[in-house]
C-alpha cells in the first residue's frame, strides 16, 4: 500500500508498505478515504510539534470505510462508513478510570506518538470508529477536529445567555464558535485575519468580530458594555495571544486554552486572583463529543461543506503539501484524497 511518511522536519517520503493485518480479535482494518490536514500535522511538518519524534506517518483526522472485522467486533460490518478516534488511552490510569480518556496519562494519538492514517489502510480497535453512514465521507473527516471544539464548549459548562470570545479563527476555533452559538451563547470572534472574520460571521453566525491587531481590549469592551465575556476559549496555540487572554475575562469567568503551545505561559496573580478566574486546558475529545458532532452533522447544523476549501492526492502530499501552508491560498481546511 501507498504511505506518505514524514522523514524529518520539512521532509515527506513516499514508501510501500504491506497492508496492516488485524493485531486483535477486536480490531477492524480501514480503507482510509480522506485526511484532514491540521496544525498538528503542520507543526510536524515545520518541526516544532510537542511530544513528537521521526520519522512518523502524520495523519490523525480520518475517515474510511470498513473493509475487515475482528472476530469479536459488533459495533461495525464491513461496508460501514466510519471516522476513527484517534486517541488511544490505556484504559488504566487515574484519567481513563474516571472516563476522561481524552487526557489519558499514557496517551498514544495517531500520527504524533504512533504512526498515524496518511496511508490507504489502517488497523484500529473497533471501540475506536463510529459509524457515519448518513454523512458524506469527504466532511466526516472533520468530525475530529469539530469534536475538539465540542468538546472545550462541554467542558466550559456554557449556557443560554452568556457572552463568549472565541480568540482564533481556525478550525478549532470556528468548532468551538459554531457549537458555542447552539448553545445559545452570544459569541465574538477575534483573530488577525480579516478574512478569516468574514468567513466567522457568514459560518458561525457571530455576533461580533474583533481584530486582535487594532485596540483588541477596548473593542471587546464595547461590545460587552464593559462588562467583558463570561468565557474566553484561546484557541491560538500562540503564547502572546494565550498570555494577553487573561485580560480579556469578565469578574468570575472563565479561559479555557484549546491550543497547545511548546513554552511556558505566566501571568499576573492578582490580576488573576481579583476576577477570581477559573483557568481550564482542554484536551483532545471524548466519544460523548464525537457521537454529538456527527449528531449536529446529520441534522444538517453544521455545515462542513463550506470548511473544505482545498484538496490534494495522497501521491501528491511530498511536492504539494507546501502549498497549503502559503497564507495566499486561504485555507480554511485542506484534505488529503486517499483515492
Amino acid at each position: 500500500m501507498q504511505v506518505i511518511r514524514c522523514e524529518e522536519a520539512h521532509q515527506f517520503k513516499k514508501v510501500e508498505q504491506e497492508m496492516p493485518s488485524l493485531a486483535t480479535d477486536k480490531d477492524v482494518l480501514i480503507n482510509i478515504k480522506y485526511i484532514g490536514v491540521c496544525g498538528t500535522d503542520i507543526h510536524a511538518y515545520n518541526g516544532v510539534q510537542p511530544f513528537f519524534n521521526y520519522p512518523r506517518i502524520l495523519g490523525h483526522e480520518l475517515s474510511g470505510e470498513v473493509i475487515e472485522l475482528g472476530s469479536q467486533v459488533e459495533n461495525v460490518k464491513n461496508g460501514d462508513k466510519v471516522v476513527v478516534i484517534p486517541y488511544m488511552e490505556c484504559g488504566e490510569c487515574v484519567a481513563c478510570r474516571k472516563g476522561k480518556t481524552n487526557c489519558c496519562t499514557d496517551m498514544k494519538v495517531l500520527g504524533v506518538h504512533i504512526d498515524g492514517g496518511m496511508r490507504e489502510y489502517i488497523s484500529v480497535p473497533s471501540d475506536h470508529v463510529l459509524k457515519v453512514n448518513n454523512i458524506d465521507l469527504a466532511e466526516a473527516a472533520l468530525v475530529e477536529p469539530l469534536s475538539i471544539g465540542a468538546h472545550a464548549v462541554r467542558r466550559s459548562k456554557i449556557g443560554e445567555g452568556d457572552t463568549v470570545l472565541v480568540i482564533g479563527a481556525g478550525p478549532i476555533g470556528l468548532g468551538v464558535m459554531k457549537f458555542a452559538k447552539l448553545k445559545g451563547t452570544k459569541v465574538i470572534a477575534m483573530d488577525v485575519n480579516q478574512e478569516r472574520l468574514q468567513f466567522c460571521e457568514k459560518w458561525a453566525n457571530v455576533d461580533g468580530t474583533v481584530d486582535a491587531l487594532d485596540n483588541a481590549e477596548s473593542a471587546i469592551s464595547e461590545l460587552t458594555n464593559g462588562d467583558y465575556p463570561d468565557v474566553v476559549f484561546d484557541a491560538t496555540g500562540n503564547k502572546q495571544s494565550m498570555t494577553n487572554a487573561f485580560q480579556l475575562v469578565s469578574h468570575g469567568g472563565q479561559l479555557v486554552y484549546v491550543g497547545l503551545v511548546k513554552d511556558v505561559i505566566s501571568f499576573e496573580d492578582p490580576e488573576f486572583h481579583k476576577r477570581e478566574m477559573s483557568l481550564l486546558g482542554s484536551r483532545n475529545a471524548t466519544i460523548q463529543d464525537f457521537d454529538y458532532v456527527i449528531t449536529q452533522m446529520e441534522k444538517g447544523n453544521v455545515d462542513t461543506k463550506a470548511l473544505i476549501t482545498h484538496r490534494l492526492q495522497l501521491a501528491d502530499v511530498p511536492e504539494k503539501f507546501e502549498d497549503i501552508l502559503d497564507p495566499q491560498k486561504k485555507v480554511i481546511k485542506a484534505l488529503v484524497d486517499v483515492d
